[in-house]
């Protein structure tokens, strides 16, 4: 079974006081890549949370974002009384300073309402207070999180899926090619053993060793063979589709696979002096690398 390294899941959840919206991406990457985006209240969490993404999502360039929206108005702000203490004593001094020393009541009395007013605008007037992790709301926010990861997970099948079709169409092509090369390398021998049995025939025999000559022909012809590399990749293919369909992640294993098949196919290639097989060789080769491009991106 193949899943995709690349994904997206989301979950939201509420509390009392928030609501958290939670999303987490991925894309391919060689080894585990976590980057975690969340309130620096819960950040004493994070190392569980990676350990909790790995054993989960295994390997990818990960990213978890959780986003706080306060839903509960009684934030908690703290008034500053000093600071507004201090406001209020110098616009009270800048007032006398301006002549409002011989002012009516009322008069006075709205200065100072005009005075409040804008003094609660001004900065350091309101402070935060200090925000503590709520066990209780992390334990829901874990809950989300879990949620979150089985969205991934399954858009993660989902892609692998597609990716295993596509993959197993292209490897039933390469045995479909493989195939088609094996009367053109039969046919090819015979060429070769016809045209050495040509040049023999001009050759002076009287100066060659003919049991000499013989081990000769049998080793070229040999070294010309490539049965050796027909089953070898026939091996391949049938260990691809079968690691395919393993439950453990499998793309890396894959790859390497992919290697092997590469090998045989080049050697195939080097040792082919026949221009049909040849071109069999390059769409050999074609449809190895589509299936490369798309390993890379398998879990």
């Amino acid at each position: 079974m193949i899943k995709s390294m690349t994904g997206y899941g989301k979950a939201e959840v509420n509390t009392a006081n928030s609501h958290f919206n939670i999303a987490i991406k991925s894309l391919n990457s060689k080894n585990s890549d976590i980057s975690i985006k969340m309130s620096s209240v819960y950040k004493d969490k994070e190392i569980s949370l990676r350990k909790r993404i790995i054993e989960r999502l295994k390997r990818g360039k990960i990213e978890l974002s959780i986003w706080r929206e306060k839903t509960n108005l009684s934030a908690n702000y703290i008034i500053n009384k000093d600071v507004i203490r201090e406001y209020y004593n110098q616009l009270q001094e800048i007032k006398h300073e301006l002549g409002y020393k011989d002012i009516s009541q009322n008069t006075e009395r709205n200065i100072d309402e005009f005075m409040m007013q804008n003094i609660v605008h001004m900065p350091g007037v309101f402070e935060k207070g200090e925000e503590k992790a709520d066990e209780n709301e992390w334990e829901e926010i874990l809950k989300g999180i879990d949620i979150a990861i089985s969205n991934i997970s399954q858009f993660r099948l989902d892609e692998g899926r597609k990716l295993e079709e596509d993959i197993t169409f292209r490897i039933n092509r390469l045995g479909t090619l493989l195939k088609e090369i094996g009367p053109f390398a039969k046919e090819r021998i015979n060429k070769i053993k016809k045209s050495l049995s040509e040049k023999i025939m001009d050759l002076d025999n009287k100066n060659i060793d003919q049991n000499r000559f013989e081990e000769e022909v049998i080793y070229y012809l040999e070294k010309q063979d490539i049965t050796e590399e027909q089953v070898r990749l026939r091996a391949h293919l049938s260990y691809f589709s079968e690691t395919m369909k393993t439950d453990v992640p499998n793309g890396k294993k894959l790859i390497f696979i992919g290697q092997e098949i590469g090998r045989e196919i080049n050697t195939i290639g080097s040792k082919s002096s026949d221009a049909k097989m040849q071109r069999i060789v390059v769409e050999m080769k074609d449809e190895l690398e589509k299936i490369k491009e798309q390993l890379f991106n398998i879990l």
